[in-house]
């Protein structure tokens, strides 16, 4: 990020600086809820990547069930490979290598985005092609985008966020 700096706006926090390919480490830690607070209530949040991709942020520890919108998944498009979910009130890490879509000179899109995640150590995604934004991104545009951080109501707490632009 540039210079560690990030803003807050909408209750997201998000990075100055746009990025194409890049690579990007976040830790995230989930709070301890009842277990009465079920589905996407469960510590919900999630790192967009350009603002238009998200990984989902969720507390999925001990759930079984691999779905696209749950802990890891590229929302709505992927779920992720295994579940690889620490506790509530552990520090998890999210690594993620971007490739940014890419586009001809008439601004059409020629080849999808693509995404690894490391989650606390286990690969649950490896270079998987996305055809096009999650819920909630912004249009693809050939266009640089910021980091997103998303506000989505929970105590989530970040730490040890950096981005490393790839060449």
């Amino acid at each position: 990020m540039s210079n560690g700096e990030m803003e807050i706006k909408d209750g997201d926090l998000r990075t100055k600086q746009g990025f194409e390919d890049f690579r990007a480490h976040v830790e995230f830690w989930l709070p301890n809820l009842p277990p009465d607070v079920t589905g996407q209530d469960r510590a919900n949040s999630g790192v967009y990547l350009q603002e238009r991709y998200e990984v989902q942020i969720l507390d999925s520890y001990g759930d079984d069930t691999l779905a696209d919108n749950e802990a890891g998944a590229i929302y709505t498009k992927k779920a992720p490979d295994v579940n690889a979910a620490t506790p509530p009130e552990t520090w998890q890490t999210y690594d993620i290598t971007f490739r940014a879509a890419r586009f001809d000179a008439a601004g059409n899109k020629t080849e999808d985005a693509r995404i690894s995640v490391v989650w606390n150590g286990v690969t649950v995604h490896d270079d998987v092609a996305v055809d096009g934004p999650t819920g909630g991104g912004a249009a693809e545009a050939a266009t640089a985008g910021a980091i997103r951080l998303q506000d989505h109501g929970s105590k989530i707490r970040y730490r040890n966020v950096w981005v490393e632009p790839l060449t």
